[in-house]
């Protein structure tokens, strides 16, 4: 093997070039790269700080739905029981009149029923009266009458 003067001069060309690239070339190569791979990590964790919070406001939401489901089932059930109250009392109210006019209505019956035994009675006592006069063949006068029929009306 022969070592010759152009194997020398490639060799030390060779080195230049490799210094020249070091020294030039090479910083803003891995400069890129690094700025690159700050990219890249700040834009992962965008998007895992981005994830995060869509999971957090995923079940805020759902804390916020069921939380309004429940509110709504406790309105639901207030205004169910407010309307069961509301029916309770009508049909109360609606007993309460019944019984009032029921009672009204007995005490009408009553007092046409007294109405009736007092002309009833005035009747029997007119009748009697009637029947003594033509048994008697004499009549009474109006005074006798009248006190006889009251002491009758009053017997009965």
């Amino acid at each position: 093997m022969n070592i010759n003067l152009t194997i020398i001069g490639q060799a030390i060309a060779f080195f230049i070039f490799v210094v020249f690239c070091m020294k030039y070339v090479w910083p803003p190569i891995t400069g890129a790269l690094a700025e690159r791979k700050k990219k890249i990590a700040e834009g992962l964790d965008a998007a895992d700080r981005a994830e995060r919070d869509l999971k957090l406001a995923q079940e805020k939401a759902a804390n916020d739905m069921r939380a309004s489901k429940e509110e709504a089932a406790a309105i639901i059930e207030q205004a169910n029981k407010r309307a069961t109250k509301i029916i309770e009392e009508a049909k109360e109210q609606a007993r309460e009149e019944a019984d009032r006019v029921k009672a009204s209505a007995e005490a009408e019956v009553e007092q046409e029923l007294n109405r009736a035994k007092d002309a009833l009675r005035a009747q029997v006592g007119a009748l009697a009266i009637a029947g003594a006069e033509k048994i008697l063949e004499a009549s009474i006068d109006e005074k006798a009458h009248a006190k006889l029929v009251e002491k009758l009306a009053a017997e009965l």
